[in-house]
Order: C-alpha cells, then structure tokens, then sequence
C-alpha cells in the first residue's frame, strides 16, 4: 500500500460533542480510558499497512498535534509518516474549511509523492476496525471514479446519517442526507432478502449509510476538486457525480459507531466495558495504538468493580465502581461510588496538598456519588459531591459542566467543592 495515501478529517468545532470539545479538536478526544479518537484511523492505516497519513484539522489543533507526535513515530526505512494540517492562509486559499471536500480541496495541493496513485479519505470521529487494503483493492478491480464504504444500519438512525442505494453490481444509484422524511427514509430500505443474507435479527429496517471514507485516484481527486466548488462529499459532491461518473459502494460487515454526539460518544465508550463488547480492544490482529506512557500499574484497594475497564496508573481506595471506564492516572477516594460513568482521569499526577486556592485535590473525593456523567480530563472533585442529575434535566448548562441527553458532562479542569450537588 505504498501507492496509498490517507487523509483523515478531523472535523470542524466539534459542537455535538460539546463541552468536550472545548479546549481540544474532535479526533482529540480521549476514548476507551487510553486512547483518543484519532487512534482508531490511524491504527486501522496501520494494520492495513498504510503509513503516509495526513490529519486534517483546524479548531483547538494543539492538543491534536501534541497526541500525533507523540504517539506516532515512523522509522526512517518504512517510508511512512503522519503530519497534521491545519487550516492555512495562502495567496490562493483563505477561511475556514466550510466542509468535508472543501478541507480536501484546500489540503490537496500538499500531496507532492510522486509514487502515490491513490487517496483514502477517512472520518475522524467513528469506532470501527476496517481492513482498507480490501476497499482499495475493490475500487481498482471496479474501475469505479469513486468507491464509497457503506455499512448496514438499523433505519431508526437514518435522521442523523447520509443514505446510498446500489444496484445489484454494488453500483450507487442515489443518495440522501440525514432524511428526515419517513417515505424517503422507507425508499432507502434495503431489501428483505438482503436483510437475511445479512444475518440481520429483529423486525426492524435497515438502510446503507455513508460511512464516510472515500477513496480516489490522486489524478481525478485533483480534476475533481479543481472542476467544483461544492463544500461537501455527501451533500454536494456525490449527488452531483450521479449518472456522470461510476460511483461503486464497498459494503463493511462488521461494528461500526458515528460517535460525534455526547449520546453515541457515551453508549459506545460504556459498552466496551460489557462482558461482550460490540468493539473489541483486545483483539492483537488489528490492534488499536495509544501513546506510550510508560505508567505504573493501577493500585486498588478493598475495592468492588463490576463490568468496567481501569486503565494505567491509577489510584482507587476502597470505591465501588460499576459499568464504568476510569482514565489514566485518575485517582479516587474511598466510599466513592461510580456508575455508568466514563472518567477521563489526568495528565499528570499531582501532589495532594497542592489542589486548587479552595483546597480541592485533583480527582474525586471522598463519599462521592457519581452516576450517568462524563467526567472530563484534570477535574477536581471535592468531598462529600453527588454527580446524580436530581432534577432530570434532559438538556441544561451548568457553570463547569452540561448535561445532555441526560448525560452529565463535567468539563477539563473544573472544579466542584466538597458538598456540591449536580
């Protein structure tokens, strides 16, 4: 795969995954108690020996740039290399990207290799193993202008997804954006048989999303983003290369999540800590790389943890957790309970007595109470606190946190005295 190159786009503000996104670009994110969003493209590049990577990105990209370098570092003989690119000004190109084909656009002048052929775009926001070896190989087989990856998705999502149809040749014969009109989104069903051939359970429909990964020759890539002005693949681009150019779907079998809400960001992280994940870290065929950060082991003391994942580092004294991921160097005090909860943890250790000007030490308490929330990275949490959600409030901004769809999210580095109750 020498010939390939990747381009992964990390998104515009990020405001779905708010206030997460506050101080850090998307693909920033942590995920999994160790890793960040932008791992799971980039390790999937890896596993399918794809190693000359572009990150494309613009909103809050220092947090980005630090987690790339630090994590990923080619050796001089494999040819390979990741950089981050970010928004820019140039005689020719001026303002934000306004887009998926518009950040291509403007970024595509920076593929100079000259022994690549071929261009893979890839979405930074999504949970999902894909051997892209398979999809390259499909396009060129093909003869395809452009090979979109599809997957099967129950039809009650379609609202929030991009929808294909395809021919019995795998051929894209038409195509909606997030439909929200039920009839359209029957239309875009796929067949019963198909269904079945799927070894799809339940009653319910199921439609092909856009997965939003691409791939391209580099040639027509550079004809087709000099030849149009559209801000988008999916609302824009593809729709208008219908019955032009021979647009081909690559159908992916296996577990795939959009996880750019807080909603979908919080359901997948949880159901990694299941008995049967859906998504599986510990598979060593297609690991998922995380920066190195040559961390003690965790220390648990008389505690009772059911169902969830404890990452390196960490210090737990007598808690009980349940159904939860604990972060890196996060570090909790006895009598706290945790559950249904993703606690990020901290970049650095720090001594207790230092804490903020009212005392609060970093990490949780003592005699916590902490369900359904999102606990942000560096959070310092004081004795005493009940993260609970009293009111059941479905949507609500907070002063250092926010809730939405039920979910409590506590942004980096607040604070939260001894007593408080969110």
């Amino acid at each position: 795969m020498d010939n390939v190159l990747a381009f992964i786009l990390g998104g515009g503000i990020g405001s779905r995954l708010y206030p997460l996104t506050k101080f850090r670009s998307k693909p920033a994110v942590p995920l999994g108690g160790k890793y960040r969003l932008v791992d799971i493209p980039v390790s999937n590049c890896i596993n399918s020996n794809i190693l000359k990577i572009y990150v494309v990105t613009q909103f809050n990209s220092e947090s980005l740039n630090r987690s790339v370098f630090q994590t990923y570092k080619f050796d001089i003989f494999s040819r390979g290399y990741i950089r981050v690119l970010t928004a820019e000004q140039s005689l020719d190109r001026e303002g934000w990207f306004q887009g998926t084909a518009d950040a291509v656009r403007k970024n595509v002048r920076h593929i100079t290799d000259r022994d690549l052929d071929y261009v893979l775009i890839l979405s930074g926001d999504q949970l999902y193993r894909m051997d892209y070896k398979k999809l390259v190989k499909e396009h060129i087989a093909s003869g395809a202008d452009a090979t979109l990856a599809l997957t099967l998705t129950p039809a009650r999502k379609a609202p929030e997804l991009g929808l294909a149809r395809i021919n019995e040749n795998k051929e894209i014969i038409s195509f909606v954006e997030k439909p929200k009109d039920p009839n359209v989104i029957k239309d875009f069903c796929i067949p019963p048989e198909v269904k079945a051939e799927k070894d799809r359970n339940g009653n319910g429909d199921y439609v092909l999303a856009n997965m939003g990964i691409y791939v391209f020759s580099k040639k027509y890539l550079r004809e087709l983003m000099e030849s149009t002005t559209e801000q988008d693949f999916g609302k824009g681009i593809f729709p208008s290369l219908l019955g032009q150019k021979k647009l081909m779907g690559y159908i992916h079998e296996g577990y795939w999540e959009d996880i750019g809400t807080i909603k979908a960001f919080y359901e997948a992280n949880l159901d990694l800590a299941s008995p049967l994940p859906k998504f599986n870290l510990y598979d060593m065929d297609y690991p998922i790389y995380a920066q190195p950060l040559f961390l003690p082991p965790s220390k648990l003391e008389a505690c009772n943890i059911k169902n969830s994942l404890i990452s390196d580092g960490c210090l737990i004294n007598r808690a009980y957790i349940n159904h939860s991921i604990i972060g890196i160097r996060s570090m909790i005090s006895k009598d706290t309970h945790i559950e249904n909860s993703i606690i990020m943890g901290a970049d650095s250790y720090e001594p207790e007595k230092r804490g903020r000007p009212n005392e609060v030490p970093l990490g949780i308490g003592r005699n916590c109470l902490i369900r359904k929330a999102i606990i942000d990275k560096h959070v310092y949490i004081g004795d005493n606190v009940k993260i609970i959600n009293p009111q059941n409030h479905y949507n609500f901004t907070g002063p250092n946190y926010e809730i939405k769809d039920g979910i409590i999210v506590v942004e980096k580095e607040a604070v939260i005295p001894d007593g408080t109750i969110i």
